[in-house]
């Protein structure tokens, strides 16, 4: 079966929007260097162009290994799980990519989660676990313009920091995208005509946001199980 890289031509000439196909996906994540990143979990992935996301959808299947290969138990995988999603951010122009996107994004995590979860080690699905990477992915997962750094309705794109704390835990934090990108830039990229990936590993992608940053909600620490209940202090 032939495999669709554009929707129409008038999207092409309106937004030059061309879907990457799955091989060339596959081809650009097998290169050395960004797989040392998939197999950091605390390395992060931003797809300045993420359509319905190829790129990311992908990567999700490659971390959700690692973190499964990390863990020793399905308690462990429960928050490893969480660690190697959180670490995937994205924008998009169009509304209904944006919709196919969190959606591919939510349904790719229930199965491979499940699947791992029940065959790798024999446990049962925690809801709670579901519930929290719907949270992740829909802050994650951004309607914008990556250029001008806002959405739709003009306002600030604002992305979400899951930082792991100590004891299993994780502080989320709000910083709008203009200030990381003002204060820190990708150590890579895969480089790609339409869509692209750049990682923002180890490079303290949040750290020097602080410091300008305006005042956002101030979410309490947490078990990352109880990301759900999105608890503001």
């Amino acid at each position: 079966m032939t495999e669709n890289i554009i929707k129409s031509s008038e999207r092409v000439k309106d937004h030059g929007e061309v879907f990457t196909p799955k091989r060339i996906v596959k081809l650009m994540l097998d290169q050395p260097e960004i797989q040392a990143k998939i197999n950091d979990l605390t390395a992060t992935f931003f797809e300045p162009s993420a359509g319905e996301g190829a790129f990311l959808v992908e990567l999700l299947k490659r971390k959700l290994k690692v973190a499964a290969d990390k863990s020793s138990s399905a308690k462990v995988f429960n928050t490893k799980s969480l660690i190697a999603l959180s670490t995937l951010y994205g924008v998009e122009l169009l509304e209904d990519n944006v919709e196919m996107l969190v959606m591919n994004m939510i349904t790719t995590f229930n199965l491979e989660y499940s699947k791992i979860i029940s065959e790798k080690f024999a446990g049962k699905v925690n809801q709670h676990v579901l519930d929290s990477a719907k949270v992740i992915i829909q802050a994650n997962m951004v309607q914008g313009n990556t250029l001008e750094k806002t959405t739709s309705d003009g306002s600030p794109i604002i992305f979400s920091e899951w930082k792991p704390e100590s004891g299993n835990k994780v502080q989320r934090a709000e910083y709008t995208f203009e200030s990381i990108i003002n204060q820190s830039g990708p150590t890579g990229t895969v480089q790609g005509a339409t869509e692209e990936v750049d990682l923002f590993a180890d490079t303290g992608f949040f750290e020097d946001a602080k410091k300008e940053e305006p005042k956002m909600k101030q979410y309490a620490l947490c078990s990352w199980t109880s990301i759900y209940k999105q608890k503001i202090e």
